[in-house]
């Protein structure tokens, strides 16, 4: 299985899915033009690794912002590593960063939380300069 890594735009986030880790990162902003065209190759290549997933697979979100319909697809993401770790009984780490002042951020990676039930889920605090 390829690791799977695009590189940040403006609209877009830095992904890296490295299946040889089990490291997954979306990092940046997504408010990509057609959230379905960016975000489908991502939800299909989670299943291929659902298919033969490493002992721990641990998933780096860090979102600086996202619009409504990403937080859609943002929700599907956390949803298959739910079901890859309900199904496979391997562990899942989901950690959520947000910037201390970011209410809206925490807020969302508070709400996911509440409905992402099956895995272990952080919400972790990064700290201004």
């Amino acid at each position: 299985m390829q690791k799977y890594e695009l590189n940040e735009t403006a609209t877009t986030p830095y992904v890296n899915f490295d299946p040889d880790t089990g490291v997954i990162r979306i990092e940046g902003r997504s408010i990509p033009e057609n959230v379905i065209d960016f975000y489908q190759p991502i939800l299909r290549w989670i299943d291929e690794y659902a298919n033969d997933p490493k002992p721990e697979t641990i998933v780096h979100l860090k979102f600086e912002y996202f619009n409504t319909s990403s937080s859609k697809r943002i929700f599907d993401i956390m949803k298959k590593f739910e079901k890859l770790a309900v199904d496979t009984g391997k562990k899942v780490t989901i950690n959520w960063y947000y910037e201390e002042d970011d209410e809206d951020i925490y807020f969302a990676g508070n709400d996911y939380k509440a409905l992402i039930n099956k895995v272990d889920f952080n919400l972790i605090e990064i700290k201004g300069s």
